[in-house]
């Protein structure tokens, strides 16, 4: 008897399938892992990746009152899953203080890893806490070797200076504010909102959601707002993401030296999904200006 056409398609796509999972397999060096991280992993073969971990030893950590345990969630840790073509999707969580964040994130997208959150885990955690989102495919030597660089990033920081930071490091802000308006309005192309020496800038974008279409009003917008004066400037803001924006948008902003305080979703079930980073720089009134427009250069309209 002829077999129908769909059975016949099923059963080759299932061999495809087994071989090309069997291929994946057998690239899958797991050696090759804890050789690049420097770490040792545990292979979980229901399904089918490989773990490496690195609980925060180093500095205690106080939530609510409890000295935490690091099995309490005070760890970084990278899972590994093979791929097609002898690749692997690597995904992560690394357990940051407040200084390490952006000299980790940079090393990360430096070396071919992707930054998908920022945020924290804990309330009244002394020092505070953060976790960072990591992401990936691409070849053991890249994914391994990008965090293997977060990690050593993290750790340089903490060989120069054993305690976490409180504060940024920059000159104290001015009184008073003064920030060269008219100059930031030639910049970005807009008029901004001013306010006792301060100027803010709002650009609005839509999605659709629960029947309805959203925009910069109810709070699908990029703001940026200056404080300080032309010379001794901060600029705090946030920037809205089509997902396939993020990655360059977070490579521009840090390769001018702004902060990342956070990544996250403000929305749920929205058109086109949008992700949300909020950022915070200090310098040059103009310079700052300069760094969040080349970012906004990079999205789509």
């Amino acid at each position: 008897m002829k077999k129908p056409p769909f059975v016949i398609c099923s059963v080759v796509c299932l061999g495809s399938t087994l071989l090309m999972g069997a291929a994946a397999d057998s690239s899958f060096d797991t050696a090759k892992i804890d050789r690049i991280t420097g770490l040792k992993g545990v292979m979980n073969t229901a399904e089918g990746d490989y773990k490496v971990s690195k609980p925060r030893t180093d500095i205690s950590v106080n939530v609510d009152g409890w000295t935490m345990p690091p099995f309490m969630g005070l760890a970084s840790w990278a899972a590994f899953k093979p791929a097609m073509s002898g690749q692997v999707v690597v995904m992560g969580d690394l357990m940051l203080f407040e200084d390490e964040v952006n000299p980790v994130m940079s090393a990360a997208l430096d070396h071919g890893l992707e930054v998908t959150a920022l945020h924290n885990h804990f309330f009244y955690n002394d020092p505070e806490v953060f976790y960072m989102h990591i992401g990936g495919m691409g070849s053991i030597d890249t994914m391994a070797g990008g965090v293997k660089a977060a990690l050593d990033a993290s750790a340089k920081v903490r060989a120069a200076k054993a305690q976490p930071a409180t504060t940024f490091g920059d000159p104290a802000m001015p009184a008073l504010s003064a920030v060269p308006a008219d100059a930031l309005d030639a910049l970005f192309g807009a008029k901004g909102t001013r306010n006792s020496g301060m100027e803010k800038f709002v650009f609005g974008r839509q999605v659709t959601m629960m029947g309805v279409t959203a925009g910069g009003d109810m709070g699908v917008n990029t703001w940026s707002a200056f404080a300080g004066t032309d010379d001794n400037a901060l600029v705090d803001g946030d920037f809205v993401c089509k997902e396939a924006e993020l990655q360059t948008v977070l490579k521009s902003l840090r390769g001018s030296g702004i902060n990342i305080v956070a990544i996250h979703s403000h929305m749920i079930e929205e058109t086109p999904r949008m992700i949300f980073l909020h950022y915070w720089g200090r310098g040059k009134a103009t310079d700052l200006a300069k760094a969040v427009k080349a970012a906004l250069d990079t999205q789509s309209k």
